[in-house]
């Protein structure tokens, strides 16, 4: 899935490129992603870092989303499919 796929897909209006659910959206396609490198690229420790700042990326945005509004925030794991 491209990103301006995903983009439309979480967009909360129109023009909105830049929401919590549309930044972790698109976190999410990325460390899939990136999980799936490292599964075939065992030792590849540089990726890894990268994979680690972006869960700690997303992980914030879910908390400033679960303090702020806690029904977007249980929508928006139900529709990535998240525990939490």
């Amino acid at each position: 899935m491209t990103k301006t796929d995903i983009v439309k897909k979480y967009q909360v209006h129109g023009s909105d490129t830049g929401s919590p659910e549309v930044q972790v959206a698109v976190l999410t396609e990325r460390i899939n992603d990136l999980t799936e490198h490292l599964k075939a690229h065992k030792k590849d420790f540089h990726s890894r870092r990268g994979l680690v700042l972006m869960a700690g990326k997303r992980n914030k945005l879910l908390k400033y989303l679960a303090s702020t509004d806690r029904t977007r925030y249980t929508d928006l794991i139900g529709r990535l499919g998240l525990r939490k």
